[in-house]
């Protein structure tokens, strides 16, 4: 008997699948279709026949663009690669660019395929082998097929040329050490009269002067010094002033695309060249004159111009055209192009000031704009406008716009208005006046940063404490549920209240209260259920202050006082208690207690830099006590735990000014073993360097010792993320052996100051620390003053210096807490 074999069935073609595809009515239906297709290919891969290897295949990525799984056809792209017909590696090609990449093992076989093929005499297969390469190339790949890549570029076939160029870029992306083997290869590039060489050439170009300074010095001071920028010069000149070309035209703009990139090179070769930008000058203006804005294309060349114009030495002319470029912007209709102005302008207004204050209107107007993003870079823009010259006006606008604009820009913008105000207000009465309507206009969007400010503007302008007072409490009467407005008031209320009766303000009509409607109001403040926590100790304690100005009404504050000895919220009862204690045992102290507040001692920067608090160090110890008292009696200033161990609620808290020391702790990785893994931090670069300005901080005999020691200025990079840089400067004390002092000093890049700062640590069971206060709770911006603390390890067993922080703080409106180990410590702060 003779046993006939079955054939296997003819696969169905990719059209029937697609079709049969999109009739499945659900994804369930299309699953079942996809799973038995599937089932299908598989079968006849197991085939020895290959004839219908190139359908089954071009199926199969048809299926992978669907999202199902087509891994299993990774071995079949390859054996069509290896066939010598033409419609067979197509599809060999197409499926190895998308089913493989460097992560697969199958990878690295497609190489041998790809040499032979880079050599054939088909230009068509080559440009397959091509297309290939420069989509899954990987570092291997790279440098086995460089050579290859590097005779290809010298083609004399465009086609082939443009596609290996490409290649070439994609090679030094992966492997730039290979970029010496092409810097000769592109001398003649810029030659080529075939605009598809020219693009690629120039993006080669690019990506090598951005990925190499020597190779930009190459390409500036080398064998191109006479020719690259002339000749770049020279092809740019030619898009835009020869006739039409249908081939290379885009809504009658010759090849914008080529013009883009070249402008991009030769912004990137003109930075910090005057040569280089001088020769550029003449084409730039040429094209920002001689480009059609009718169309969108015309925008995106000129929006290149403005950039490539402000990133060399250009003229000043011609960076006056610049902006004009992106003020016309301005006036467009197209939300895009406008926003595309303003952040561009936010990017240039410090290169010219001048001329970006030109289109001030225009870029105020755009504050009513109903576009959300065009809102904000508006805003951002208004704000670098701002001088001493216009301040009026635009903060008239601002605050027009703050009273307007959505909740979510509010605290930005009462920041950014404190922030102008304190820098460039003409006066006092100014000042205040519009720091009160911010209170008044935005609401409980204001962040705790700006009712510090107010607080300490208020207390230093001593003039108008009277006035000051007297307007916070006709506000606080209207309305009572803005928390940082009722805040401010109920310690201006609590220490000027004395002056809410005077009469002799001028241009303001005397308020015709009593100080029992002063004392209703604070304890309305107290008892709602809208105040938050905060509010009610501020109001508690101006109740407390009030009784040492007010005469009549001591009995109720008392009486009051004593009602939230109760409360259920810990400090409110603890301050009601205390406030209750000076009445009944210390009353003969309570005025002595409840005086008039002394100025806060800082050192005046301007309010851009934050409210600072000073260094400790640098205060006479009157100076220091007064200010740590005044910290104690404003409810705005958070309890900062002393050390780590308040975590686990083994150690003991401390307020501020106190000195806090870890004693007897746990092990290191013990003592915070349930707080998850900490993170590692960027500390472990230990650089060694003297440190002029913090020499002082130490005595010049301890200075001395160190210096022979050769321990003085000693920096450790301790915690380094999102703007925040922490750096420890350690130094050996001789006074105590075997004792370390590290000076903590806290910078912030960003520009938004970071607020409550609270910097904790913890060190192993055989080491002592001892932290003192910080010198604020606040880090100013864009790095232009710091917060320092001083520690002190005493290491009496010597042994490697080991520490565990956690650092809490608010940046932003967003509560950040951070956690890491710093053990990089130079040994010889305890050999």
């Amino acid at each position: 008997m003779n046993f006939g074999i079955s054939a296997m069935p003819t696969p169905k073609r990719l059209r029937d699948l697609i079709r049969e595809i999109r009739s499945a009515r659900t994804a369930a239906d299309e699953r079942t279709v996809v799973n038995k297709e599937c089932a299908s290919i598989r079968d006849s891969f197991r085939d020895q026949d290959n004839t219908y290897r190139c359908r089954n295949v071009a199926k199969l990525l048809y299926i992978h663009m669907l999202g199902y799984p087509a891994h299993f056809g990774q071995l079949e792209c390859l054996k069509l690669i290896a066939s010598p017909r033409f419609t067979d590696k197509r599809i060999g090609y197409l499926g190895a660019m998308l089913l493989l990449d460097e992560r697969q093992d199958v990878h690295l076989l497609i190489t041998n395929s790809l040499k032979n093929d880079l050599s054939h005499q088909t230009q068509y297969i080559q440009s397959l082998a091509l297309c290939t390469m420069g989509s899954i190339c990987s570092t291997e790949m790279s440098r086995d097929l460089a050579g290859e890549i590097e005779k290809m570029i010298k083609s004399s076939n465009a086609y082939i040329k443009k596609k290996a160029i490409l290649c070439a870029f994609c090679i030094i992306r992966k492997v730039p050490d290979l970029m010496e083997m092409f810097i000769p290869a592109t001398r003649s590039l810029l030659n080529e009269k075939n605009h598809g060489v020219l693009l690629t050439s120039v993006c080669l170009i690019t990506e090598m002067c951005e990925r190499s300074p020597d190779t930009l010095h190459h390409f500036r001071k080398g064998v191109f010094i006479i020719e690259l920028v002339p000749q770049l010069v020279r092809i740019l000149k030619n898009l835009i002033m020869a006739g039409y070309s249908p081939e290379h035209d885009v809504s009658g703009v010759s090849d914008p695309f080529l013009q883009v990139k070249i402008l991009r090179l030769l912004r990137i070769l003109g930075k910090n060249d005057n040569e280089a930008s001088e020769t550029m000058n003449d084409i730039l203006a040429q094209v920002a004159t001689n480009t059609d804005t009718s169309k969108n294309v015309g925008h995106a060349i000129l929006y290149e111009i403005v950039l490539t114009i402000m990133g060399i030495q250009s003229e000043a002319g011609l960076r006056v055209l610049a902006v004009n470029i992106l003020g016309r912007f301005l006036l467009n209709n197209d939300k895009n192009i406008r926003y595309v102005a303003l952040n561009t302008l936010l990017r240039v207004v410090h290169a010219d000031y001048n001329a970006v204050q030109r289109h001030r209107t225009t870029i105020v107007d755009c504050l009513k704009d109903p576009d959300v993003s065009i809102r904000r870079r508006a805003m951002e823009l208004s704000f670098a406008l701002i001088n001493s010259n216009n301040i009026r006006g635009m903060m008239k606008e601002l605050l027009h716009f703050l009273e307007t604009c959505d909740p979510e820009f509010k605290a930005d913008c009462c920041s950014n208005i404190v922030i102008a105000a304190a820098k460039y207000s003409p006066n006092k009465r100014w000042h205040i006046d519009t720091v009160m309507k911010i209170l008044t206009s935005a609401g409980n969007y204001i962040r705790s940063d700006v009712v510090t400010i107010t607080i300490q503007l208020i207390a230093e302008t001593t003039s108008l404490h009277g006035y000051s007072v007297q307007q916070l409490f006709r506000a606080m009467q209207q309305d009572y549920t803005q928390q940082p407005l009722v805040q401010v008031a109920s310690w201006c209320v609590g220490e000027y209240g004395d002056q809410l009766f005077s009469t002799t303000i001028e241009d303001e009509e005397p308020l015709q209260i009593s100080e029992s409607d002063v004392v209703d109001l604070l304890e309305k403040v107290v008892g709602t259920a809208n105040s938050s926590v905060v509010t009610k100790e501020y109001a508690i304690t101006a109740l407390m202050k009030l009784s040492a100005r007010f005469t009549a009404t001591v009995p109720r504050i008392r009486q009051v006082l004593e009602l939230y000895a109760t409360s259920t919220n810990m400090e409110l009862q603890q301050r009601s208690v205390e406030y209750s204690t000076i009445f009944s045992g210390f009353d003969h102290l309570r005025a002595a207690l409840l005086e008039h507040m002394p100025l806060i001692v800082t050192h005046h920067h301007t309010l851009e830099n934050g409210l600072e608090a000073g260094d400790d160090e640098y205060l006479s110890e009157r100076d220091s006590i007064s200010r740590t008292n005044q910290q104690n009696m404003q409810p705005s200033a958070p309890r900062q735990p002393g050390n780590i161990l308040d975590i686990l609620e083994n150690g003991q808290s401390s307020g501020p000014g106190e000195m806090t020391k870890i004693t007897g702790a746990a092990d290191l990785l013990d003592l915070l073993g349930d707080l998850g893994p900490a993170q590692p931090l960027s500390n472990n670069v230990v650089n060694v360097m003297p440190v002029g300005p913090l020499d002082g901080m130490l005595s010049p005999a301890t200075q001395a010792k160190n210096q022979i020691n050769g321990t003085a200025g000693l920096q450790v990079t301790a915690f380094e993320k999102n703007g925040l840089c922490i750096r420890f400067l350690c130094e050996r004390d001789p006074g105590v052996v075997c004792a370390t002092v590290i000076n903590m000093i806290a910078t912030n890049s960003t520009p938004f100051p970071i607020t409550d700062f609270v910097f904790q640590a913890a060190v192993p069971k055989s080491f002592q620390l001892t932290l003192q206060s910080p010198s604020s709770s606040i880090i100013p911006p864009l790095n232009t003053d710091n917060l320092t603390q001083v520690i002190r390890i005493n290491n009496p067993q010597k042994q490697p210096i080991r520490m565990r922080l956690k650092i809490n703080y608010i940046h932003n409106g967003s509560n950040i807490n951070e956690m890491g180990e710093v053990n990089s410590f130079p040994s010889v702060l305890w050999e």
